[in-house]
């Protein structure tokens, strides 16, 4: 849509995807473990020993931070490793309950932060190319932390998305670096001769 195309064109590939999708989930053709993750999202309680653990675990634990949290290091769910993937998938899970309300808070806004500069240098941009880069990698940084954010608190199915800059993760961290890095170069490009 940033780059002009017809709406039309956009609803074409939404359809192709979403038959895709339907197709997907009526010929079998998910593995037994990833069509249980979005069971498990749409009936999280059904199976909370199984496959639902993961997301109860989490939703406790962000829970139980309160206001201002148990204090770093302090987590008796984090420490007890009732909750999976601390380090990666759940790090937001380990700010709910170490750091709080306020904690996680802080951890939104600093993310909002870097996805709002990123739209401005978006708007700034000189090119339609500049504009693209810097619009997909706002999207980009957006979509992800909706989506890791959103599974700790159980409004979207476990995916293992990472959360941006804050997720221990050697790939994930230098792919972030890699997207500010084309930010900067965006941000930083001017026209010397009209």
């Amino acid at each position: 849509m940033l780059s002009g195309a017809r709406l039309r064109i956009i609803a074409g590939i939404a359809a192709v995807i979403a038959v895709a999708v339907a197709a997907a989930g009526g010929l079998h053709l998910l593995k037994s473990y990833q069509l249980t993750r979005f069971t498990s999202f749409l009936h999280p309680n059904a199976d909370l020993a199984g496959a639902g653990y993961n997301a109860a675990q989490a939703k406790i634990a962000v829970g139980s931070g309160g206001m201002f949290g148990q204090g770093l290091f302090h987590g008796q769910l984090i420490a007890g490793n009732f909750v999976p993937s601390q380090q990666t998938d759940f790090i937001f899970t380990v700010a709910g309950e170490e750091l709080g309300f306020v904690g996680t808070i802080t951890i939104v806004v600093l993310l909002g932060v870097v996805i709002v500069r990123a739209l401005r240098i978006a708007s700034r941009a000189d090119d339609l190319f500049g504009m693209l880069v810097a619009s997909g990698i706002a999207i980009w940084f957006a979509f992800q932390s909706f989506v890791n954010i959103g599974m700790t608190i159980g409004i979207m199915p476990i995916t293992g998305l990472p959360l941006p800059f804050v997720s221990y993760g050697g790939s994930a961290v230098f792919a972030d670096m890699i997207a500010i890095g084309l930010l900067q170069s965006v941000h930083r490009r001017h026209r010397v001769f009209d």
